[in-house]
């Protein structure tokens, strides 16, 4: 039986994990009353945390209300330049830093997670773990901290690239050849491997959104 994620009890967090899992999406109005009675907490805590998100502008203003942000495309182009950046020199560092345990776990996941590969909406939950792990394994409390946030504001697009046809088995592949890099403490083919693993992804939504747009047109 494997480990439970531990619950978030703060607002803060409480909220962002329900954006972050799809229960409010782009577009979504938050109401402190609601939220508070969900979440089983005071509006007080709500509203700070409402607050914090907003500056983090993980919500936006819509006249009186806050609602959850939406990307343009400039923003999730600009967004992804720098998280193909950041996972990279991740990727890096953990070649040089991780512990054996580490690197075992790291297999361990993408041999667990080839089997998810028809269910996009578990394979983004399992992705976001394993990218997660190479973070942390970076051993590089300032980078993971950038990278939080980054991977924060990925949960104001509305659909994971994962989604698209046989990007799931493509993105195990590709994780598959990170790990091997870092078993191998290749730095450089690790940072080279995750940046293009990032690259092919943004490259692979921005075809869903073409897509969409000319369905809608």
């Amino acid at each position: 039986m494997g480990l439970q994620k531990p619950q978030p009890t703060d607002a803060y967090s409480m909220i962002l994990e329900a954006i972050d899992l799809g229960v409010y999406r782009p577009g979504d109005r938050l109401v402190e009353s609601e939220l508070a009675e969900r979440f089983g907490v005071s509006r007080t805590p709500i509203r700070e945390a409402l607050q914090r998100l907003e500056t983090q502008s993980l919500l936006a203003r819509d006249g009186r209300s806050l609602i959850v942000a939406s990307l343009d495309h400039n923003q999730m182009a600009e967004l992804y330049v720098v998280r193909r950046e950041l996972e990279g020199l991740a990727a890096g560092l953990a070649a040089q830093h991780a512990t054996e345990e580490e690197v075992r776990i790291l297999r361990e996941m993408v041999e667990a997670d080839n089997a998810l590969t028809d269910n996009p909406a578990a394979l983004a939950r399992a992705n976001r773990r394993f990218h997660k792990q190479i973070h942390l394994a970076s051993h590089n409390r300032y980078l993971v901290q950038q990278l939080d946030l980054v991977h924060r504001t990925m949960a104001l697009m509305a659909t994971t690239s994962l989604a698209a046809d046989g990007r799931g088995k493509i993105a195990q592949a590709e994780h598959d050849s990170i790990v091997k890099a870092i078993e191998a403490k290749d730095s450089e083919a690790a940072h080279d491997a995750l940046r293009e693993h990032i690259s092919v992804a943004f490259m692979t939504r921005l075809k869903q959104d073409a897509a969409r747009r000319e369905e809608d047109g």
